[in-house]
This record gives C-alpha cells, structure tokens and sequence, in this order.
C-alpha cells in the first residue's frame, strides 16, 4: 500500500489501484473510487437489499432502499437489477416501490396459499371445463413464466395436455397475457421468445394487446404457444384486490373459433368473480375462527 501525503490529507492507495483520502478535517474517510462488490461482499449486500424490501411493504424505491443499506445508489441498483433477473424482486410498474419478485410469491404460495386456492378453485375449473368442452387450468406467476397448479380436463381426446408444472412464456400466454394486463408482473425484460411462427416478439404489438386485454377483462393467445392451440384467460385476485393467478381454457383451433372467444372469456371473469369471493370468504372464516 502506497502512502502518498499532500497538506493536511493523506491518500492511501492500495495495490489493486483503489483508494482512499482521508482529510484531518471531516469526521469521515470518503471513497474516491469504489470497485463493484464482488464474491462474498456481494451476495452480503444482495442479502440486506432483499431482506429490506420483504420487510419494507410497498415503500421503497432504488434510492430509498440504497439510504436504508448505506450502500451508492449506483452499487443498490446493480444489485437490484440481478436480483430482478433472477425473480426475487420486481418493481411497482405506476410507482416504482420494490417488492417482492415472482419466485419469492410463488414459493409463498407453494407453502401456503396454492394448496389452498387451488382446492377453491378444482370444482369451478371442472365446471367451466364441462361447459366448454375444454382444458381449464388455474395458473400463477414464477419468473419462468405462468406455472399451472390446478387442471380440469375437457370432454376431448385432441386438446387434452397435461399442463401441471409446465412454465409457459407470459407474452405467448392467455393467461400470462392477463396477469401482466392487470400488472400481477412487470412487462418481459429483453427479446420476446419466439415460441411459435405467431407469437407477437415486438414489444409495441404486446403492449397495445394488453390495453386490450384490459378493456376486455381476458387474454387471448391464437396460435402463440403452438399452431392450432388456442387460449382464453382471465386474470384472478386475492384479498388485496392484487393479481394472484389466473383461470384459462385451452383447446384447438377447430373447436375454440373467434365466436367463441367473448362468450368464453365472460365465463371465465364470472368464474374468476367467484374464485375471489372464496377467498375472501375464507378469510372471514379464518377470523373467525
């Protein structure tokens, strides 16, 4: 380490070329250069940032969450940035608060709350599925994508899938479709997957699709997962009035045809309505008890 002394400051330069200067007048040492946290140090302050924003509700943002860590801001948004891509924090898309990501929510609901909705929801789906002919799924959010955790199959051979694990692009989706329209996720970060010769991969495409998916109340995927699949999806909420999954059909194109659509659609946001008064009623039921 080198000591190289001026009036009244002294710098001290260490071998990997960052330093500090340390001035007889402040109470303080200031950096005048700070490396990028690397190995440890990094996963320590990723750590913290985490924690803050589980325990912060709704109300910080990058530069409050950086004055709660007494970390840079420049250091606090690199770290958020990483845990963003890997689903342990997502931002608020009106407010910009962080809060906990998809992967965070979903093993949540893995451990406590899937179980539970899907058993609210298993006769609904059964019954929208034997009304339409077709597959009902109940989805939720992960980073992947939708992740199915409840399914009614159809009255049909051709169409029937086993969709139960499977993680399907949120911008190929209906269901995905309806849960970033009402902003249960934040809009794909980087290129759109290709999944199928129709999937929409131009972000301008998506984002008026999804001002029309609100209007409508449903999601609509022709053809975007695979040729000739079609879905319909509607998105449900929780007791905060927050999107926490969503009910979808899917079958053939044969069978599921453009007349369809609305009719089905409204099926599925009346099913949804009645997935969302379960909820709520078991939650009086649980205060209750």
């Amino acid at each position: 380490m080198a000591v190289l002394r001026g009036i009244g400051r002294v710098r001290l330069t260490a071998a990997g070329g960052s330093s500090y200067t340390h001035n007889p007048k402040r109470k303080f040492h200031t950096m005048d250069t700070i490396a990028p946290p690397t190995g440890t140090q990094a996963i320590d302050r990723a750590a913290r940032l985490l924690t803050l924003v589980l325990e912060g509700g709704d109300r910080l943002t990058v530069g409050g969450l950086s004055e709660a860590a007494n970390l840079p801001k420049s250091t606090t948004s690199r770290l958020v940035g990483a845990l963003e891509r890997h689903g342990l924090v997502q931002r608020d898309p009106d407010t910009g608060a962080l809060l906990p990501g998809p992967e965070i929510d979903a093993y949540a609901r893995r451990i406590r709350l899937d179980p539970t909705l899907a058993d609210l929801a298993q006769d609904l789906l059964k019954a929208i599925a034997t009304v339409t002919g077709e597959t009902a799924t109940l989805s939720i959010a992960t980073a992947r994508g939708i992740e199915q955790v409840a399914q009614a199959d159809g009255a049909y051979i051709l169409g029937s899938l086993n969709w139960m694990g499977r993680a399907v692009p949120y911008h190929a989706s209906a269901a995905g479709k309806a849960m970033l329209a009402f902003g249960a996720m934040p809009l794909p970060q980087g290129p759109l997957e290709a999944v199928a010769p129709r999937t929409k991969t131009v972000r301008a495409d998506l984002v008026r699709e999804l001002e029309v998916t609100r209007e409508r109340g449903y999601g609509l995927s022709v053809e975007e997962i695979e040729p000739g699949l079609i879905a319909i999806g509607a998105p449900v909420r929780g007791r905060d009035r927050r999107v926490i999954a969503a009910l979808a059909i899917s079958g053939p194109s044969v069978r599921l045809t453009p007349d369809r659509y609305q009719t089905i659609g409204e099926l599925l946001i009346r099913t949804a309505a009645e997935v969302e008064t379960r909820i709520t009623s078991q939650r009086h039921e649980e205060g209750a008890a």
